[in-house]
């Protein structure tokens, strides 16, 4: 079992980047330290030591960076090259009283298609316990070689918020997918999600919710 925690300061900002329907009540951030314990990695897309994670210092988000997720087809890839996918579970502790969403996910990377390929980014995630996300996917058409980026906006009212009082693993599917489709086998497509820098990172970004008063 992988554990490694990183820790985010106080902070007092609102959620600005996250602007939700104007009947809705959005607290402010929570005040204290926020924690993210990764207790358990698996998949292709990262191998062990290949993933890390990073929370940003006003509590509003947490950074996924990977140094080795990349799916590939054609040009003698192998047979299990054009899927590589990764799922981390993770641990968020937050101060009593609050309890937290994913609102949005920005995903990011580079892809380099051919003429008639074709890549796909898919992902999902979930609480321990509790019924999974919808896994959306963002399928990328070739001719293509450049930098790319998808998000998933969740609307405040279909948010699924971490049980108060409870502590659930956070579970944060990822997958890319490459296919050849009619472009030259023997010309190579790949798809990436990878930075050796730290520059390319998917960002998980919260909403808030006050927990109500014990009784």
């Amino acid at each position: 079992m992988l554990l490694r925690r990183f820790t985010v300061g106080a902070a007092v900002a609102a959620l600005c980047a996250l602007a939700v329907p104007a009947q809705a009540d959005t607290p402010s951030t929570p005040p204290g330290r926020i924690t993210v314990d990764v207790v358990g990695v698996n998949g292709s897309g990262c191998p062990q030591g290949t993933a890390g994670v990073t929370t940003a210092s006003d509590n509003t988000s947490f950074s996924v960076t990977y140094s080795n997720y990349l799916a590939q087809a054609g040009a003698g890839s192998g047979g299990t090259e054009f899927r590589k996918n990764c799922q981390l579970a993770l641990q968020v502790h937050v101060p009593q009283g609050f309890t937290y969403a994913i609102a949005r996910a920005d995903y990011r990377g580079f892809a380099h298609l051919q003429r008639g390929a074709y890549g796909q980014q898919r992902a999902n995630y979930y609480f321990q316990g509790m019924p999974q996300t919808a896994r959306t996917n963002h399928q990328f058409g070739g001719p293509y070689s450049d930098n790319w980026q998808a998000s998933d906006q969740t609307d405040y009212q279909d948010l699924v918020f971490a049980p108060c009082g409870e502590e659930r693993n956070l579970n944060v599917n990822s997958e890319l997918r490459v296919y050849a489709g009619t472009s030259n086998p023997q010309a190579l497509s790949f798809m990436s999600m990878d930075s050796t820098d730290g520059s390319v990172s998917t960002v998980y970004h919260f909403e808030w919710k006050e927990c109500p008063a014990a009784a």
